[in-house]
């Protein structure tokens, strides 16, 4: 049994109650496929005022969302008091409902909101909100209309605020970098990978692409060549003296400028020695969860200079202006066909099925995707009865 909280007032429903909203919500932080479940709740009331309710459509499942979960990421969730299970002391605790990321309908608008109108298409620009669910009421200043709307797919308008601007920013704000100019990043077949490859090449910039050795490596590289992907290389292939001096070749002795790195340990060692003088490396990640490591001689005698990079920060430190410029410039490039949303499925959580089924059904997906066996990404797709 769980509580909508209304105002200062708190109902309680049974879970045989008829579903018509539902979340994901977590308790407590640990393990996603033990502590997620799925809860119903009565439908929303009308939003107050400078407010809006939304029902989304799609909700992208990211692995900052799984780390925020585990409770390991920097960025950490509010509960909400709108939503409470009894814990073993009897009092009703709030609960987290997952999710950062997603695309949603306006269906009612408060009074005092002027930028919204209902059917629009929206992004949230709060992190943490909460976006694994049916309907949520929000403060009108915590989205964003979603730009030229009818031109995007669903899949592109959910996707398009952690990795596409993640790709973007890291090519614009650390070099200035002008056509046939190179850049090379390991994890290319990642989501962010894949959208530096088609900003790159929608700029006409270079790129040689990183990635692990597997049994379809070649149907791999023809899927990243076909996104623009200049070269195409494994980790293993970098200790090869032939490939380093086939690398020479291909940029003609010009300095790469630019390394992203989302894995770390010493693959991310191996491409920084390809960097040039008075190069950037930026890191964004640490798939592989290992130090980075970087020889002295490299600050020294090149003038490495080495950056993080984190989009939730750029987001908190650029105003509302900057950060609808690049959406807008995210939706172009997705209108003139240069930018498109990575491999995905969509897991819908169906209206027949029950909390305890629905339950079951995610954290099965989130059990697979954590061994490895989702190739694509994971879009949440939640049915309201």
């Amino acid at each position: 049994m769980f509580s909508l909280l209304r105002s200062s007032s708190v109902r309680r429903f049974s879970s045989s109650a008829r579903r018509l909203d539902r979340a994901v919500v977590y308790a407590q932080n640990g393990d996603p496929s033990k502590v997620l479940s799925v809860l119903t709740y009565p439908p929303l009331s009308g939003p107050p005022p400078n407010s809006v309710n939304i029902k989304f459509l799609l909700s992208p499942i990211n692995p900052a969302d799984i780390n925020v979960v585990e409770g390991v990421y920097p960025s950490k969730p509010a509960k909400t008091d709108a939503l409470t299970l009894p814990g073993k002391d009897g009092d009703a605790h709030s609960l987290f409902v997952g999710g950062n990321e997603g695309l949603a309908r306006v269906t009612a608008v408060g009074e005092g909101v002027d930028s919204l109108a209902v059917n629009d298409w929206v992004i949230m620009i709060k992190q943490q909100a909460g976006t694994w669910a049916t309907d949520r009421t929000v403060s009108a200043v915590d989205v964003a209309k979603v730009p030229d709307s009818d031109s995007l797919t669903e899949a592109q308008a959910a996707t398009m605020t952690v990795n596409p601007p993640t790709a973007y920013n890291m090519l614009s704000d650390f070099v200035e970098l002008k056509p046939g100019d190179w850049v090379i990043q390991n994890g290319a077949n990642s989501a962010v990978g894949q959208a530096v490859i088609q900003v790159a090449a929608a700029r006409g910039l270079k790129t040689i692409n990183l990635i692990r050795d597997r049994p379809d490596l070649d149907q791999l590289k023809q899927k990243l060549q076909h996104l623009g992907a200049t070269h195409v290389l494994t980790y293993n292939q970098l200790s090869e003296k032939s490939v380093r001096e086939e690398i020479k070749s291909w940029t003609g002795g010009k300095a790469i400028r630019l390394g992203l790195n989302c894995v770390g340990g010493p693959d991310t060692t191996a491409m920084a020695r390809l960097l040039g003088n008075d190069a950037h490396l930026v890191s964004y990640g640490a798939m592989a969860k290992q130090p980075l490591s970087i020889p002295i001689s490299l600050f020294i005698f090149k003038n490495l200079i080495c950056h993080g990079f984190w989009q939730s920060r750029w987001y908190i430190q650029k105003p509302a202006e900057e950060r609808q410029k690049l959406m807008k410039t995210l939706v172009d490039l997705m209108k003139e066909k240069k930018l498109d949303t990575p491999e995905h499925e969509i897991v819908t959580i169906s209206a027949q099925q029950s909390d305890e089924e629905a339950t079951l059904k995610l954290r099965e997906t989130i059990q697979a995707m954590s061994e490895g066996r989702y190739g694509k990404k994971v879009l949440l797709k939640i049915e309201s009865a």
